[in-house]
């Protein structure tokens, strides 16, 4: 099941997975791009059925309708890709504090009790892999996009903490952390202009699988190769330094 599937990240993943012969589950808002995408797969891919669950993941008690939604049709979820999620450009003190919360919502409420609803089936089984979509932004503050960098800090931590508690259980948890990539995600954010996506950004494709490729390996923590030294770099140097210099990256010119 992948969250977020009617665009960017979401439809690369829900292509990787069909490839390999799994049938998918496409979760999003936007019901015809979806029922769109999933005709695609099932021409492509003959064997492959892809349901669709269109949902706001915005409302409250959204996971808990699509998880109903599964047991109404009678499926359980193998792999979980907790892909949806937005960000926001601005001064925290002047941005629209419903946005932020629904930003909170998708980005964190949604990723936690998904992955609660779902993964006791899955340790049962003893066999299951969650894929976390977190970002390099969740390892320094980020001025400007405050709300946005706070909650991939918490995908990061809440992910590498459950993958030790899930030792032994035959079920893995990877974070995948991508930097700037080419989606719809800056232009919804308002930072299309901003000095950290003219620095040169990484393709959908290519991020997406990055991730999936990490997952299947079991890996906890998935970062694109040209940005480990960044990160590295980030997490040692002086904190006054570094929220500076992303201050400056997050502001549209």
């Amino acid at each position: 099941m992948i969250t977020g599937a009617s665009a960017g990240l979401g439809r690369e993943f829900a292509w990787l997975f069909a490839a390999d012969g799994h049938d998918v589950v496409l979760v999003a808002r936007r019901k015809d791009k979806l029922e769109e995408l999933a005709k695609e797969i099932q021409t492509k891919h003959e064997k492959v059925k892809a349901h669709v669950i269109a949902e706001d993941l915005a409302s409250p008690g959204a996971s808990e309708r699509v998880v109903k939604a599964l047991e109404e049709k009678g499926i359980e979820i193998e792999f979980l890709v907790n892909n949806a999620g937005f960000g926001g450009t601005g001064a925290f003190a002047e941005a629209d504090l419903g946005r932020q919360l629904e930003m909170v919502q998708v980005n964190v409420n949604v990723l936690m009790t998904l992955t609660r609803l779902l993964l006791p089936k899955m340790i049962a089984r003893q066999s299951g892999r969650i894929l976390n979509i977190g970002s390099t932004a969740g390892f320094v503050p980020g001025p400007f996009m405050a709300v946005y960098y706070a909650s991939k800090a918490f995908v990061n931590s809440f992910t590498e903490a459950l993958s030790v508690e899930l030792a032994g259980t035959g079920v893995t948890t990877t974070v995948s952390c991508p930097g700037a990539t080419a989606t719809e995600f800056a232009a919804v954010a308002g930072n299309d202009k901003s000095a950290l996506f003219k620095s040169g950004v990484a393709t959908a494709a290519e991020v997406a699988k990055d991730g999936y490729e990490a997952m299947k390996r079991g890996e906890v923590l998935a970062v694109v190769s040209g940005q480990k030294m960044k990160i590295w770099s980030l997490r040692f140097a002086p904190r006054g330094m570094v929220r500076n210099t992303t201050a400056k990256l997050n502001q549209n010119k």
